[in-house]
């Protein structure tokens, strides 16, 4: 599984770095993805952080 910030989206909040920090970090004033592949003991916090994103700037690939 791969997340995906749309960083044109993103609007910096960081509510998915304080989700899932295992998967995402914040670079300048938007989140980015710090991993190649969500790591098993993080794919739950990765859904959550994805449907939590307030402006849906979060994706997943299976």
């Amino acid at each position: 599984m791969k997340a995906i910030v749309d960083a044109d989206l993103c609007t910096g909040c960081g509510l998915c770095v304080d989700t899932c920090p295992a998967v995402f970090e914040m670079n300048d004033a938007v989140a980015k993805v710090r991993v190649a592949e969500v790591p098993e003991d993080a794919v739950e916090s990765c859904r959550e952080a994805t449907d939590n994103c307030p402006v849906e700037a979060i994706r997943i690939e299976e």
